[in-house]
Parts: structure tokens; C-alpha cells; sequence
């Protein structure tokens, strides 16, 4: 496993993150605990979770029990804004929501501190300065040590860090953006503004939620599987042209050996910005597809091959004949 450090802030990560969404849902105890050993032993310390992962916090309790005998060898990060319940209150940005949140993730994590803590959304209805100030009081009280965003635009990002500076808050030291092969919208502002900044950034859906892991090359069915399910993926990567890039993508990996997974998580990861991928797996059998990611060096050549598989995002001024290279 290689291992990169955390923005500005010292920490060493994996190349690689266990994500936990599945924990407690498609994946039962036994299964979320061979998942973890998986994780573990091929080296990874960068766990992701978040409040809103399994009813009731469910993620959260089982990865509590799983990180309880390596708790100082792990990074976890955890998020809050999605609801907590009917209260109209237990949901959102405010202080008052990020505060009890923050308390109710330690509870159910079992740990007196949060390593990486995510705003996991921007809150239209509260003052940026809200979640900010309330993440400072967080770390001043040592309750979590570094504030993050999720899926954030990269100006809001921008606004916070300067509400920060100017406060003489400490400064979001992690950003975590969707991003694949197919859906690149990061590249535009996000991930070169993490790169100017020097924040970190682990990115989660690598396969655009199975799509890029090979099942579904040549029109394939296969029998429970999630992306045929799931009315958000079937939205989210709607159309041909990511099904061809799908089939293509499975067709080059057969060519250099590869799993379809394994170079989709590879071809992320070798962005230049990045700090860490988010593995989302139902099962330890899918990780183990995706885990040899962290041993592939893309030559020049075939990540050139691989970003030809769909057409760039245009570039924030919308002037595409000014594109660098």
C-alpha cells in the first residue's frame, strides 16, 4: 500500500479508503467485519463514514466495534448535514445541528475524537460561518481534529477558506468529490484548486456505482446487481456514451491484465491532486477487485487511453480552444 499525507496537516493516508456505506445494510456484521480485515491487511488506515450511512447511525456503531482493538492505527472520518430523525432541527448546517451531531458520532463510533470531520453538503438555508465556527469550537474542544467538505462546489470551498483566514479558523484540510471516468465535473475547478491550496482530497465512486467494474460489458444482466437497481446511478450515468466508455474501459483492461475495478479505482487515483479513493463495496470480494489499484502504475500512454473514453468537461471559462495540451 502506498501512502500520501493529508493536505497540509502531517497525516499519512492510503492511496486507498474503506468506505462504510454498505456497513450495516448490504453488509451484515460477519460481512462488515471481513470487509474491515480485507481493508486492513492489504495495508489501508483511511476509513470514510458518515451519520447518514445505515438507519440510525448503523455504520457508524459497526465500524465503532471494528476500529476498537486499532484505534490509534486508523484515520476515520465521518460527516454530518442529511436528517437524523422528524425533528426539523436534526438536520442541516447550523451550529446547533453540527454540534449534537458531532457528539452523537462519537457516541456511536466509541472515540473521544474525530479525524477528519465532513460538512456533507452545503447548506443553502444557514450562514457559511455557522458549520464553520461550530467545526473551530469542535477542534478547540478536541472533539475532531481536521474540518472537511463534501460535495462542495469548488467557490463555496473557496468562501470557507477565506471565512477561515480571516477568523484565524483552522482551514478545511480535505475536500470529497464524485469522480470517474465518467463523471469528471472535479477536474474543471475542484480538484486544481485542492492542488493549488494544497487540501486533500479523497473521491469517492470510482466505478460510477459498478458501472466501470466489467459486469455489465456487452449489455450484460447479471442478477442482483445494484446499478440496475438503483434509480440514482441509472440518473446518474444515464445514456450510451458511458455505457461504450464501460465497454471499452473492460476491453482495455482485458488487453494489460487488469480487473476492470482495479483500473477504473488506478485511473483516479493518478490524478495529480488526489490524496485517496473511496473503495464503496457491498462485499470483501469486490475490495479484493479493486485493492490492486494501489500497485498500478498507469504509463503516460494509457492514461491518455483511458481519458479518451469520454469527452473532457469544458473548462471553467467555457473558452475549450484555450484547453491546455
Amino acid at each position: 500500500m502506498k501512502y500520501k499525507v493529508l493536505g497540509t496537516t502531517g497525516v499519512k493516508v492510503s492511496v486507498l479508503a474503506m468506505g462504510t456505506n454498505n456497513l450495516g445494510g448490504d453488509a451484515d456484521e460477519a460481512t462488515s467485519a471481513e470487509m474491515f480485515k480485507t481493508c486492513r491487511d492489504a495495508g489501508i488506515n483511511f476509513i470514510d463514514c458518515a451519520d447518514s450511512y445505515g438507519a440510525g447511525g448503523r455504520s457508524e456503531e459497526i465500524l465503532g466495534r471494528l476500529i476498537a482493538s486499532c484505534r490509534r492505527e486508523v484515520v476515520i472520518t465521518t460527516k454530518c448535514y442529511f436528517p437524523q430523525g422528524k425533528d426539523v432541527n436534526a438536520r442541516g448546517g447550523s451550529r446547533r445541528h453540527v454540534m449534537t451531531a458531532c457528539e452523537d458520532s462519537l457516541r456511536r463510533l466509541k472515540t473521544d475524537c474525530i479525524d477528519v470531520y465532513f460538512l456533507h453538503k452545503f447548506d443553502d438555508e444557514s450562514a457559511l460561518e455557522e458549520p464553520l465556527r461550530a467545526l473551530e469550537d469542535l477542534a478547540r474542544q478536541g472533539k475532531m481534529l481536521y474540518a472537511a467538505a463534501s460535495n462542495f462546489a469548488a467557490w463555496q470551498v473557496a468562501k470557507a477558506l477565506g471565512i477561515q483566514a480571516l477568523r484565524g479558523w483552522s482551514p478545511i484540510q480535505c475536500i470529497q468529490p464524485l469522480y470517474n471516468l465518467v463523471k469528471r465535473q472535479a477536474e474543471v475547478e475542484l480538484l486544481p484548486m485542492a492542488g493549488a491550496e494544497k487540501i486533500g482530497v479523497m473521491t469517492y465512486s470510482p466505478t460510477a456505482s459498478g458501472l466501470l467494474t466489467g459486469k455489465y460489458a456487452g449489455g450484460q444482466r447479471p442478477a442482483k446487481a445494484r446499478f440496475l437497481t438503483s434509480a440514482l446511478a441509472q440518473q446518474r450515468y444515464a445514456g450510451d456514451e458511458a455505457r461504450h466508455a464501460a465497454d471499452r474501459l473492460a476491453a482495455i483492461a482485458r488487453e494489460h491484465g487488469y480487473h476492470p475495478a482495479a483500473l477504473a479505482v488506478a485511473w483516479v487515483g493518478a490524478h495529480p491532486a488526489l490524496t485517496s479513493v473511496i473503495l464503496g463495496a457491498r462485499n470483501a470480494e469486490q475490495l479484493r477487485d479493486s485493492i490492486p489499484a494501489a500497485e498500478i502504475t498507469l504509463t503516460p500512454e494509457l492514461y491518455a487511453q483511458l481519458s479518451a473514453l469520454m469527452p473532457p468537461p469544458s473548462v471553467a471559462t467555457g473558452r475549450d480552444e484555450e484547453r491546455a495540451g
